[in-house]
């Protein structure tokens, strides 16, 4: 029997975080009984991440966790790729190796799923009553910029295109052809889904524990404008 979700965990240079947010991920899969297996795919780390998912993998025999080591370094997009390529279970998130995004909030991303209505589930820094961590105004611009564009061409009407929780049917997102290799992957996979024939999106409101650039954070403003040309190749150039 699969199970329930496939958690995919892309990481490059997090060995100071890496094994307290597998903490953190079967902490809360335990405490709700979920059946998941976890897949850290580690983006050629420059430091010791990978020792790191070897020796908590050492220590927890009774965790469903493998280790896809890519090389050479190819971007956030390409290892979420390799992930969804390996993903066994009925559901696939993505869960980045920091402290950003809660792993409590899982069951609030599977409640549309488990109770049939959705097929995508996109967790929202922007809704809800859950915590946020307040911290740089222009990103908060930007990432409402961009999901303004995209919604403009998606016809969807999201309030966190950019979100790092995107929870989706494996049947639905293994059958989509993805390609941006960086940050480019959450417009495109947004392009992509909402032209699925029947597709039913939801989202939910999350916690959301920013983090800066001291603490490890590496989008930036050229990951923006990457983002902008994205959202117009896929709605507009590569349909």
């Amino acid at each position: 029997m699969p199970n329930l979700l496939s958690i995919i965990i892309p990481a490059y240079n997090e060995a100071n975080y890496i094994e307290q947010v597998l903490d953190r991920v079967v902490a809360s899969l335990t405490k709700n009984r979920l059946d998941a297996e976890i897949i850290v795919v580690d983006d050629s780390s420059k430091d010791n991440t990978i020792a790191r998912v070897e020796d908590f993998i050492a220590t927890h025999p009774e965790v469903s966790l493998r280790l896809i080591a890519s090389k050479p370094n190819r971007g956030k997009g390409f290892v979420i790729r390799k992930g969804i390529e390996a993903a066994t279970a009925d559901y696939v998130l993505v869960q980045d190796a920091d402290f950003e995004y809660d792993p409590n909030d899982y069951p609030l991303l599977l409640e549309p799923v488990l109770k049939g209505m959705a097929d995508v589930v996109y967790g929202s820094r922007f809704s809800g009553g859950n915590p946020h961590r307040i911290l740089f105004f222009w990103h908060s611009i930007g990432n409402k910029f961009l999901t303004f564009l995209s919604n403009m061409f998606t016809n969807l009407n999201l309030t966190d295109m950019e979100t790092g929780y995107k929870l989706f049917k494996r049947e639905v997102i293994q059958q989509i052809r993805l390609r941006e290799n960086r940050f480019g992957f959450e417009p495109e996979v947004t392009a992509k889904i909402s032209r699925v024939p029947g597709i039913r999106i939801y989202e939910v409101g999350i916690s959301y524990y920013g983090r800066t650039y001291a603490e490890g954070k590496k989008i930036n403003w050229k990951d923006g404008v990457k983002a902008i040309y994205c959202i117009l190749k896929y709605n507009l150039w590569a349909r």
